[in-house]
Protein backbone atom coordinates (compact mmCIF):
# COMPACT_ATOMS: atom_id res chain seq x y z
CA UNK A 1 0.00 0.00 0.00
CA UNK A 2 2.52 2.25 1.24
CA UNK A 3 4.78 1.37 -2.36
CA UNK A 4 1.38 2.44 -4.74
CA UNK A 5 0.91 5.81 -2.75
CA UNK A 6 4.43 6.42 -3.37
CA UNK A 7 4.23 6.11 -7.07
CA UNK A 8 1.16 7.52 -7.67
CA UNK A 9 2.19 10.74 -5.95
CA UNK A 10 5.52 10.77 -7.69
CA UNK A 11 4.24 10.05 -11.10
CA UNK A 12 1.23 12.60 -10.53
CA UNK A 13 3.94 15.32 -11.13
CA UNK A 14 4.57 16.58 -7.85
CA UNK A 15 6.76 19.11 -8.96
CA UNK A 16 3.93 21.03 -10.07
CA UNK A 17 2.17 21.49 -6.72
CA UNK A 18 3.84 24.60 -5.57
CA UNK A 19 1.07 25.83 -8.36
CA UNK A 20 -1.75 24.71 -5.73
CA UNK A 21 -0.02 24.66 -2.24
CA UNK A 22 1.22 27.95 -2.15
CA UNK A 23 -1.83 30.18 -3.23
CA UNK A 24 -3.53 27.58 -0.91
CA UNK A 25 -1.62 28.57 2.51
CA UNK A 26 -1.43 31.99 1.26
CA UNK A 27 -5.68 32.14 1.63
CA UNK A 28 -5.52 31.14 4.91
CA UNK A 29 -2.45 33.53 5.66
CA UNK A 30 -5.20 36.19 4.31
CA UNK A 31 -8.09 34.71 6.06
CA UNK A 32 -6.24 33.84 9.85
CA UNK A 33 -7.28 38.15 10.70
CA UNK A 34 -11.17 37.07 10.04
CA UNK A 35 -13.33 36.58 12.91
CA UNK A 36 -14.51 32.65 12.60
CA UNK A 37 -10.98 31.40 11.11
CA UNK A 38 -10.51 27.83 12.07
CA UNK A 39 -7.26 26.24 11.69
CA UNK A 40 -8.88 22.58 11.04
CA UNK A 41 -10.97 23.50 8.09
CA UNK A 42 -7.89 25.49 6.72
CA UNK A 43 -5.93 22.31 6.83
CA UNK A 44 -8.45 19.89 5.44
CA UNK A 45 -8.99 22.86 2.73
CA UNK A 46 -5.19 22.77 1.47
CA UNK A 47 -5.05 19.38 1.84
CA UNK A 48 -8.18 19.00 0.08
CA UNK A 49 -6.83 21.14 -2.74
CA UNK A 50 -3.22 19.07 -2.67
CA UNK A 51 -5.44 15.82 -3.24
CA UNK A 52 -7.52 17.38 -5.67
CA UNK A 53 -4.51 18.65 -7.94
CA UNK A 54 -2.51 15.57 -7.83
CA UNK A 55 -6.00 13.89 -9.33
CA UNK A 56 -6.36 16.13 -11.69
CA UNK A 57 -2.55 15.96 -13.09
CA UNK A 58 -3.01 11.90 -13.66
CA UNK A 59 -6.42 13.05 -15.02
CA UNK A 60 -4.56 14.63 -17.58
CA UNK A 61 -2.12 11.75 -18.14
CA UNK A 62 -4.93 9.33 -18.67
CA UNK A 63 -6.82 11.59 -21.29
CA UNK A 64 -3.75 12.44 -22.73
CA UNK A 65 -2.65 8.64 -23.20
CA UNK A 66 -5.67 7.69 -24.94
CA UNK A 67 -5.04 10.51 -27.41
CA UNK A 68 -1.82 8.71 -27.95
CA UNK A 69 0.18 11.96 -27.34
CA UNK A 70 3.32 10.38 -26.28
CA UNK A 71 3.70 8.28 -28.92
CA UNK A 72 3.79 11.61 -31.18
CA UNK A 73 6.13 13.03 -29.20
CA UNK A 74 8.60 10.19 -29.70
CA UNK A 75 7.89 9.86 -33.12
CA UNK A 76 9.03 13.92 -33.32
CA UNK A 77 12.05 13.60 -31.65
CA UNK A 78 13.08 10.43 -34.42
CA UNK A 79 11.79 12.85 -36.85
CA UNK A 80 14.78 15.63 -35.32
CA UNK A 81 12.44 17.72 -33.91
CA UNK A 82 12.75 19.24 -30.66
CA UNK A 83 10.10 17.61 -28.04
CA UNK A 84 9.71 16.28 -24.52
CA UNK A 85 9.22 12.28 -23.94
CA UNK A 86 9.02 12.27 -19.91
CA UNK A 87 5.28 12.85 -19.74
CA UNK A 88 3.44 9.27 -19.02
CA UNK A 89 7.01 7.31 -18.71
CA UNK A 90 5.39 5.20 -16.22
CA UNK A 91 2.62 4.01 -18.70
CA UNK A 92 5.18 3.51 -21.72
CA UNK A 93 7.41 1.76 -19.38
CA UNK A 94 5.02 -0.40 -18.62
CA UNK A 95 5.12 0.41 -14.96
CA UNK A 96 1.06 0.80 -14.93
CA UNK A 97 -1.54 -0.22 -16.84
CA UNK A 98 -4.17 2.41 -18.16
CA UNK A 99 -6.79 0.91 -15.65
CA UNK A 100 -4.44 1.71 -12.98
CA UNK A 101 -4.14 4.86 -13.93
CA UNK A 102 -7.76 5.64 -13.98
CA UNK A 103 -8.17 3.77 -10.63
CA UNK A 104 -5.78 6.09 -9.26
CA UNK A 105 -7.85 9.24 -10.61
CA UNK A 106 -10.53 7.77 -8.90
CA UNK A 107 -9.12 7.26 -5.68
CA UNK A 108 -7.36 10.78 -5.65
CA UNK A 109 -10.69 12.93 -6.51
CA UNK A 110 -12.72 10.78 -4.13
CA UNK A 111 -10.51 11.47 -1.27
CA UNK A 112 -10.53 15.14 -2.17
CA UNK A 113 -14.38 15.01 -2.40
CA UNK A 114 -15.14 13.08 0.68
CA UNK A 115 -12.65 16.72 2.18
CA UNK A 116 -14.66 18.53 0.41
CA UNK A 117 -17.90 17.25 1.63
CA UNK A 118 -16.16 17.59 5.31
CA UNK A 119 -15.90 21.20 4.81
CA UNK A 120 -19.58 21.71 3.84
CA UNK A 121 -21.13 19.82 6.77
CA UNK A 122 -19.44 23.02 8.19
CA UNK A 123 -19.43 26.36 5.78
CA UNK A 124 -22.18 25.11 3.68
CA UNK A 125 -23.41 25.83 0.39
CA UNK A 126 -20.99 28.31 -0.53
CA UNK A 127 -18.42 26.02 -0.07
CA UNK A 128 -20.02 23.11 -2.58
CA UNK A 129 -20.40 26.02 -5.71
CA UNK A 130 -16.57 26.60 -5.50
CA UNK A 131 -16.29 22.53 -5.37
CA UNK A 132 -18.35 21.67 -8.28
CA UNK A 133 -16.99 24.13 -10.11
CA UNK A 134 -13.10 23.51 -9.45
CA UNK A 135 -13.74 19.71 -9.90
CA UNK A 136 -15.39 20.32 -13.61
CA UNK A 137 -12.56 22.69 -14.42
CA UNK A 138 -9.61 19.90 -13.22
CA UNK A 139 -12.29 16.92 -14.97
CA UNK A 140 -12.44 18.75 -18.49
CA UNK A 141 -9.22 20.50 -18.72
CA UNK A 142 -8.91 17.37 -20.78
CA UNK A 143 -11.10 15.08 -20.24
CA UNK A 144 -14.67 15.02 -23.01
CA UNK A 145 -16.25 16.06 -24.12
CA UNK A 146 -15.08 19.85 -23.40
CA UNK A 147 -11.30 19.11 -23.71
CA UNK A 148 -10.54 22.93 -22.66
CA UNK A 149 -6.44 22.26 -23.53
CA UNK A 150 -6.93 21.31 -26.57
CA UNK A 151 -9.24 24.17 -27.67
CA UNK A 152 -6.96 26.71 -26.73
CA UNK A 153 -8.48 27.20 -23.38
CA UNK A 154 -6.49 25.00 -20.44
CA UNK A 155 -4.11 28.43 -19.39
CA UNK A 156 -7.33 30.82 -18.54
CA UNK A 157 -8.79 27.98 -16.74
CA UNK A 158 -6.18 26.67 -14.92
CA UNK A 159 -5.53 29.91 -13.62
CA UNK A 160 -9.05 30.18 -12.67
CA UNK A 161 -8.92 27.20 -11.20
CA UNK A 162 -5.65 27.72 -9.15
CA UNK A 163 -5.90 31.22 -8.82
CA UNK A 164 -9.90 33.06 -7.79
CA UNK A 165 -11.36 29.73 -7.34
CA UNK A 166 -8.91 28.18 -5.20
CA UNK A 167 -8.01 31.03 -3.17
CA UNK A 168 -11.99 31.79 -2.58
CA UNK A 169 -12.48 28.04 -1.82
CA UNK A 170 -9.65 27.80 0.79
CA UNK A 171 -10.83 31.29 2.45
CA UNK A 172 -14.13 30.52 2.66
CA UNK A 173 -12.99 27.26 4.12
CA UNK A 174 -11.34 28.85 6.88
CA UNK A 175 -13.19 31.37 7.82
CA UNK A 176 -16.37 31.24 6.34
CA UNK A 177 -17.24 34.19 4.45
CA UNK A 178 -15.14 36.35 1.48
CA UNK A 179 -13.19 39.54 1.24
CA UNK A 180 -13.01 41.90 -1.72
CA UNK A 181 -9.10 42.07 -1.08
CA UNK A 182 -8.67 38.60 -1.74
CA UNK A 183 -9.11 39.16 -5.44
CA UNK A 184 -6.11 41.83 -6.13
CA UNK A 185 -4.37 38.97 -4.80
CA UNK A 186 -6.37 36.23 -6.22
CA UNK A 187 -6.18 37.27 -9.78
CA UNK A 188 -2.66 38.03 -10.15
CA UNK A 189 -1.93 34.81 -8.64
CA UNK A 190 -4.45 32.84 -11.53
CA UNK A 191 -2.52 35.10 -14.27
CA UNK A 192 1.04 33.43 -13.09
CA UNK A 193 -0.33 30.02 -12.59
CA UNK A 194 -1.85 30.60 -15.85
CA UNK A 195 1.25 31.96 -17.20
CA UNK A 196 3.14 28.81 -16.05
CA UNK A 197 1.17 26.36 -18.77
CA UNK A 198 1.51 29.15 -21.40
CA UNK A 199 5.17 29.17 -21.08
CA UNK A 200 5.06 25.27 -21.44
CA UNK A 201 2.58 25.64 -24.07
CA UNK A 202 5.33 28.12 -25.69
CA UNK A 203 7.77 25.37 -25.31
CA UNK A 204 5.53 22.53 -26.33
CA UNK A 205 4.20 24.11 -29.89
CA UNK A 206 5.71 21.77 -32.01
CA UNK A 207 4.40 18.64 -30.49
CA UNK A 208 0.81 20.01 -29.66
CA UNK A 209 0.89 21.32 -33.13
CA UNK A 210 1.24 17.69 -33.96
CA UNK A 211 -1.27 15.89 -31.81
CA UNK A 212 -4.13 18.69 -32.62
CA UNK A 213 -3.81 20.36 -28.62
CA UNK A 214 -5.11 23.97 -29.14
CA UNK A 215 -3.31 25.54 -27.10
CA UNK A 216 -3.18 29.54 -26.49
CA UNK A 217 0.61 29.31 -27.85
CA UNK A 218 -1.40 27.49 -30.84
CA UNK A 219 -4.16 29.66 -31.11
CA UNK A 220 -2.46 32.62 -31.39
CA UNK A 221 0.12 30.76 -33.84
CA UNK A 222 2.34 34.38 -34.25
CA UNK A 223 5.63 34.23 -32.30
CA UNK A 224 5.24 38.56 -31.33
CA UNK A 225 1.63 37.55 -30.53
CA UNK A 226 2.81 34.47 -28.21
CA UNK A 227 5.54 36.79 -26.43
CA UNK A 228 3.31 39.77 -25.77
CA UNK A 229 0.63 37.56 -24.37
CA UNK A 230 3.54 35.60 -21.81
CA UNK A 231 4.67 39.80 -20.88
CA UNK A 232 0.43 40.63 -20.55
CA UNK A 233 0.20 37.69 -18.34
CA UNK A 234 3.25 38.60 -16.31
CA UNK A 235 3.25 42.16 -15.90
CA UNK A 236 -0.80 42.71 -15.50
CA UNK A 237 -0.18 40.43 -12.55
CA UNK A 238 1.94 43.22 -10.94
CA UNK A 239 -0.51 45.95 -12.14
CA UNK A 240 -3.01 44.44 -10.11
CA UNK A 241 -1.32 44.30 -6.89
CA UNK A 242 0.06 47.86 -7.13
CA UNK A 243 -3.58 48.84 -8.07
CA UNK A 244 -4.55 47.81 -5.08
CA UNK A 245 -2.16 49.19 -3.33
CA UNK A 246 -3.26 52.84 -4.51
CA UNK A 247 -7.14 51.85 -4.16
CA UNK A 248 -6.76 51.35 -0.59
CA UNK A 249 -7.58 47.27 -0.67
CA UNK A 250 -4.17 46.58 0.37
CA UNK A 251 -1.35 46.93 2.66
CA UNK A 252 1.53 49.28 1.27
CA UNK A 253 3.77 46.49 2.13
CA UNK A 254 2.52 44.71 -0.81
CA UNK A 255 4.71 46.54 -3.06
CA UNK A 256 7.28 44.38 -1.92
CA UNK A 257 5.72 42.05 -4.33
CA UNK A 258 8.07 44.30 -7.10
CA UNK A 259 11.08 42.08 -5.70
CA UNK A 260 10.36 39.68 -7.85
CA UNK A 261 9.81 41.06 -11.24
CA UNK A 262 13.46 41.06 -12.42
CA UNK A 263 12.55 37.05 -12.39
CA UNK A 264 9.56 38.08 -14.81
CA UNK A 265 11.89 40.25 -16.85
CA UNK A 266 13.95 37.25 -16.85
CA UNK A 267 11.45 34.59 -17.86
CA UNK A 268 10.50 37.22 -20.80
CA UNK A 269 14.47 37.18 -21.86
CA UNK A 270 14.32 33.60 -21.92
CA UNK A 271 11.41 33.50 -24.00
CA UNK A 272 12.57 35.83 -26.25
CA UNK A 273 15.64 33.60 -26.77
CA UNK A 274 13.90 30.31 -27.19
CA UNK A 275 11.11 31.65 -29.86
CA UNK A 276 14.56 33.03 -31.68
CA UNK A 277 16.74 30.02 -31.31
CA UNK A 278 15.67 27.04 -28.98
CA UNK A 279 19.17 25.27 -28.66
CA UNK A 280 20.59 28.19 -27.01
CA UNK A 281 21.85 27.31 -24.15
CA UNK A 282 21.38 28.78 -20.84
CA UNK A 283 22.77 28.22 -16.90
CA UNK A 284 20.37 28.89 -14.02
CA UNK A 285 21.26 31.41 -11.98
CA UNK A 286 20.89 31.47 -7.96
CA UNK A 287 18.13 34.15 -7.96
CA UNK A 288 15.86 31.97 -10.31
CA UNK A 289 15.36 29.48 -7.07
CA UNK A 290 15.47 26.25 -6.37
CA UNK A 291 15.77 23.76 -9.43
CA UNK A 292 16.19 20.29 -8.02
CA UNK A 293 17.80 17.16 -10.28
CA UNK A 294 19.38 19.72 -12.22
CA UNK A 295 22.32 17.36 -13.70
CA UNK A 296 19.63 14.78 -14.12
CA UNK A 297 17.60 17.15 -16.65
CA UNK A 298 20.67 17.84 -18.01
CA UNK A 299 21.46 13.82 -19.05
CA UNK A 300 17.70 14.04 -20.15
CA UNK A 301 17.97 16.66 -22.30
CA UNK A 302 15.39 18.69 -21.30
CA UNK A 303 17.22 21.36 -19.67
CA UNK A 304 16.41 23.81 -22.18
CA UNK A 305 12.44 22.90 -20.97
CA UNK A 306 13.09 22.68 -17.11
CA UNK A 307 15.12 26.15 -17.19
CA UNK A 308 12.10 27.99 -18.15
CA UNK A 309 9.79 26.20 -16.25
CA UNK A 310 11.57 26.22 -13.01
CA UNK A 311 11.52 30.12 -13.51
CA UNK A 312 7.82 30.64 -13.95
CA UNK A 313 7.23 28.21 -11.34
CA UNK A 314 9.96 29.88 -9.08
CA UNK A 315 8.28 33.46 -9.43
CA UNK A 316 4.78 32.34 -8.43
CA UNK A 317 6.69 30.63 -5.55
CA UNK A 318 8.33 33.54 -4.39
CA UNK A 319 5.63 36.19 -5.20
CA UNK A 320 3.09 34.19 -2.57
CA UNK A 321 6.13 33.87 0.07
CA UNK A 322 6.46 37.67 0.13
CA UNK A 323 2.45 38.20 0.65
CA UNK A 324 2.39 35.83 3.68
CA UNK A 325 5.29 37.28 5.22
CA UNK A 326 3.24 40.72 4.57
CA UNK A 327 0.09 38.82 6.13
CA UNK A 328 2.05 38.28 9.20
CA UNK A 329 3.36 41.58 9.35
CA UNK A 330 0.03 43.81 8.62
CA UNK A 331 -2.11 41.07 10.85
Amino acid sequence: MIQAIRFWFGNARSTSLPQSILPAVLAVSMAFKQSGFSWLYALLGVIGVIIGHLGVNLFDDYFDYRKKETGYRQQMVREGMRARIAKCEYLTSGKATLNQLLAACIVFCAVALAIGLMIFLKRGNVILYFMLITAGLGFFYSGPPLRLSYRGLGELQTGLMFGPLLMSGVYYAACGKLDVSLYFISVPIGLLVANILYTHSIMDYGPDCKVGKMTLAVLLKSKKAMLFVLALLLFASYFLVFYGVFARFLSPYYLLTALTLPMAVSLVYLMIQFVKDPYKKFSPRFWMGPMSNWERMEKAGISWFMLRWYLARNLLSFLCLIIMIVNCIVS
